[in-house]
């Protein structure tokens, strides 16, 4: 005697060696023998064997055609034996009782299971649905295998370029475009992004790396709703008697802060720090504050820039040349002959900009020969700059003042071994300002030193503020957010908190950003609650929008920390794309750099890092001519090969202490993304710029 019964959802059939009234002991062919409950066998047998009904019986299952079943079966629950009497005819033999069973089993789209060897038909209407969708993911299914077969054959379909970044970088693995490259991946044998790329996917590699940085950060636009309006200051704040001024790159229109000098000769001079202040206006919570808080920073690249905040709202707060701006003015009292800090404090006011300075135009004037040395006169000394001379030549000298006793702290100077690079890209004469480039102008870069005097003077001055206000608030238990560092040792970050702590990277006792509150939402949120200091002063901490460990600012914190890296990582990207770009545009096959770990070297006249050959042995410093490889705008990858070595260097110990900062200097590798062919079906600049 044989039975057929079922087991966990599978069919099986097998010798019986016992049988018990609510069980039955079977042995398979495979010689397993199971215990069977009465209720799971569904067919008693004597002939044919098992493994022959089973093949005969899905044989015959297959035979059935399912409409013409599901027209002869009753409306009412029915058994498998009962639709094969109604199909085959009323002497159904067990094969053709097995293979209905079989069949019924597997449409579950024509007949719904009721039981163990029961099931009832689907309606008309369930049954059309299931039908079509049976359809439809044909359809698909074919869809899919058509596009990657072109794609394998370096054709790409026009609805997997339209998805093109959401399949590379947030995919829906649902997606028949995404499962179409990860097929034609497997097929090819080639990673979706190469594949992708030898398919004409990525006809612009610009637009590539912007539309990525959109998809990934501002997944709505760039755009600013129309309706968003500044909110007007309501304060009656007093005019200031200082005459203010600006020190910007001529591209910045957030123009946050400002410097002015009185009483220079009378052996107290006072410095103003003035910052603009749309914290005076825009209320926490406000519709430009969430615009604000949800951006979180300006975004920087060469050519454009995506602000934090709406240009209308910017500039009804920016620090415009020629108008009485409102300010939160830090003035600090200096002795004149010694430059201690005889005291500071702080004002609500509005203050006359008098000159918006621009020191892209002028540090070739503004050197340190002409600050210190009164005699000493250019043949055209531009405007206004003979008025400001002597207040500059103070702001110099007491930048350096401030410099040398940060490093005092710090516990060993600052180095300024390596140049900034400004980029410039050349943009037709009737391009529309603020429109972002097209990836192929052609691109200027130029150095300029570290540390120049029109940048130390801001760089300090502004350090001066942020620790000065800093501290302030937390002598007054208003907490804010801070940078803090606890040491100068290897591996130790700068991070972000509510508390002020010191700041070992930049030598002071706290460190709070507050100087760019139209570019910065950290910088915003502070001045509201240096805004709060200056009205109440000791009862500060009880009208201040934010408390002791308000869970808002650290949300605030940890939104600001994500926004802010990845920002930082997209301009290094464009960065690196641009300078690529200048290589090509220049003809650029060789170069001269230093090494500055094992097989990485650092071009001396461009801001390029790149991996090379040959370069194993060479000591950290060591100068080589480098012959450029293939270079990819895509991944941004680009090695080469050492040619030549231009000097033997002997690395001194302090030379090897600078350059161990070096490690951190990220060279772009292969795009990190998503599609996964696998499956189954601080860069910390805590000197604000000018």
């Amino acid at each position: 005697m044989f039975l057929l019964f079922e087991e966990a959802g599978k069919f099986m059939a097998g010798r019986v060696l016992s049988e018990a009234e609510s069980s039955a002991q079977v042995e398979l062919d495979s010689g397993k023998r199971v215990k069977v409950k009465g209720a799971n066998i569904l067919l008693k047998f004597e002939k044919p064997s098992p493994a022959q009904m089973m093949a005969s019986a899905q044989a015959i299952g297959l035979s059935i055609e399912l409409d013409m079943a599901w027209e002869f079966a009753p409306d009412e629950e029915f058994g498998f034996a009962d639709l094969a009497r109604d199909y085959f005819s009323a002497q159904a033999s067990l094969e053709q009782q097995a293979g209905a069973l079989f069949r019924l089993y597997d449409s579950p789209h024509y007949f719904r299971r009721a039981g163990k060897g029961r099931f009832k038909k689907a309606s008309a209407e369930i049954l059309a649905q299931a039908l079509a969708a049976i359809e439809k993911k044909k359809q698909i299914t074919a869809q899919i295998a058509q596009w990657a077969a072109e794609l394998g054959a370096g054709t790409c379909p026009e609805p997997i370029k339209e998805q093109l970044y959401k399949i590379l970088f947030k995919p829906d693995k649902n997606a028949p475009e995404y499962k179409a490259v990860v097929d034609a991946s497997r097929a090819t044998h080639t990673a979706p992004l190469e594949l992708l790329q030898k398919a004409g996917a990525i006809s612009s590699p610009y637009q590539f790396h912007w539309k990525r940085f959109l998809l990934e950060n501002f997944p709505k636009g760039t755009g600013f709703s129309a309706s968003l309006e500044a909110p007007q200051i309501t304060d009656d704040l007093p005019l200031s008697p200082a005459q203010a001024y600006s020190i910007d790159d001529s591209a910045t229109t957030e123009i946050d802060d400002a410097l002015s000098v009185q009483g220079l000769g009378t052996g107290q001079v006072t410095v103003g720090i003035h910052i603009a202040a749309p914290a005076l206006a825009i209320a926490p919570g406000s519709a430009v504050d969430q615009v604000g808080r949800g951006r979180l920073s300006t975004v920087y690249m060469p050519g454009y820039k995506v602000t934090m905040l709406p240009d209308a709202v910017v500039q009804n707060y920016t620090l415009q040349e020629g108008r009485d701006c409102p300010a939160v003015s830090l003035y600090v009292r200096f002795d004149e002959a010694t430059l201690d800090i005889l005291g500071s404090e702080t004002k609500l006011e509005r203050v006359h900009i008098a000159h918006n300075l621009r020191h892209d135009q002028l540090d070739t004037v503004v050197t340190s020969a002409w600050l210190e040395d009164a005699g000493f006169e250019h043949e055209n000394t531009p405007q206004p700059l003979p008025a400001l001379r002597e207040q500059l030549s103070f702001l110099y000298h007491l930048a350096k003042n401030l410099k040398a006793k940060r490093e005092v702290v710090r516990g060993k100077p600052e180095t300024f071994n390596r140049p900034d690079y400004n980029f410039r890209l050349v943009r037709e004469a009737d391009y529309e300002a603020g429109t972002e480039p097209q990836g192929h102008e052609p691109v200027q870069i130029t150095t300029r030193q570290r540390g120049a005097p029109l940048d130390l003077m801001v760089a300090e001055a502004m350090i001066l503020a942020n620790s000065t206000w800093g501290s302030w608030l937390g002598e007054l238990g208003v907490p804010g957010i801070y940078r803090s560092q606890a040491s100068l040792a290897p591996g130790v970050k700068v991070r972000m908190g509510t508390k002020a702590l010191p700041h070992a990277g930049i030598g002071v006792k706290s460190y709070a950003w507050s100087t760019s509150p139209l570019r910065r939402y950290t910088d915003l949120v502070n001045q509201w609650q240096i805004i709060a200091c200056a009205r109440h002063g000791k009862t500060a901490a009880l009208a201040a929008p934010f408390k002791p460990k308000d869970a808002e600012l650290f949300s605030i914190i940890s939104s600001f920390d994500a926004a802010y890296s990845a920002y930082n990582g997209y301009q290094g990207a464009m960065e690196r794309f641009w300078t690529l770009q200048y290589v090509q545009q220049n003809g650029i096959t060789e170069l001269t750099a230093s090494v500055f770990k094992d097989n990485m070297v650092r071009a001396d006249d461009i801001p390029l890092v790149l991996p090379v050959l040959g370069a194993q042995g060479l000591p950290r410093g060591a100068r080589v001519r480098v012959k450029l490889g293939e270079m990819d705008l895509i991944t941004l990858d680009v090695n080469g090969t050492v040619i030549e070595r231009l000097d033997s260097p002997v690395a001194t110990a302090e030379q090897d202490l600078d350059a161990a900062g070096d490690e951190d200097d990220e060279v772009a590798g292969p795009i990190a993304i998503a599609v996964d062919v696998n499956e189954n079906p601080e860069t910390s600049n805590d000197n604000p710029a000018p």
